[in-house]
């Protein structure tokens, strides 16, 4: 059930303390379905360098990165990466993670719907696409949710604790 608390908006370097506090204690449980990330990654200065650099996409028009929060609080992120606005093509592909305390309770699927929202109507997209490890049927269950389906499978495409690993790729069409 969607959580009427959910809300989106865009990151701020402000974000970077809640977030760092998030992936320190997440550490262990997202090993799984993301790649290997640096010390500093799990530091606030480390996240305020990486969120300055998604910044710098959303100003070149290339990336749309947002956080998820639950009243007034940060419970993860969801971003719009790849975008690629020429006529021909509008399309991104969109990223998620919800911190472990706030999961299962609906925030994944609401802040997936609302990134979907602003790939139409802000950056003007037709086409949404997004990927998951086979084995994560949660977030699989968030795409179909917000009307994904699947559409092939990404052989060897990421290494993931050691292991390269398959992805299954996902599509919507958006509103034209």
């Amino acid at each position: 059930m969607p959580s009427s608390t959910t809300t989106i908006r865009l990151i701020e370097p402000a974000d970077a303390a809640p977030i760092a506090a998030h992936r320190v204690r997440d550490a262990d449980a997202f090993r799984p379905w993301e790649p290997a990330q640096p010390a500093d990654y799990f530091t606030p200065e480390g996240q305020v360098v990486r969120i300055e650099g998604l910044l710098a996409g959303h100003r070149a028009g290339t990336v749309w990165p947002g956080v998820v929060l639950a009243g007034d609080q940060v419970i993860g992120q969801v971003t719009v990466q790849g975008v690629l606005p020429q006529p021909h093509l509008r399309r991104g592909s969109v990223g998620y993670w919800i911190a472990s305390v706030a999961q299962n309770q609906g925030h994944a699927t609401t802040a997936v719907g609302l990134a979907l929202r602003v790939m139409t109507d802000e950056l003007g997209l037709h086409r949404a696409e997004a990927s998951t490890n086979l084995e994560n049927l949660p977030s699989q269950r968030v795409l179909r949710r917000n009307g994904f389906t699947p559409y092939g499978v990404a052989h060897s495409a990421i290494l993931l604790d050691g292991s390269w690993r398959d992805g299954l790729l996902w599509e919507r069409i958006l509103a034209d």
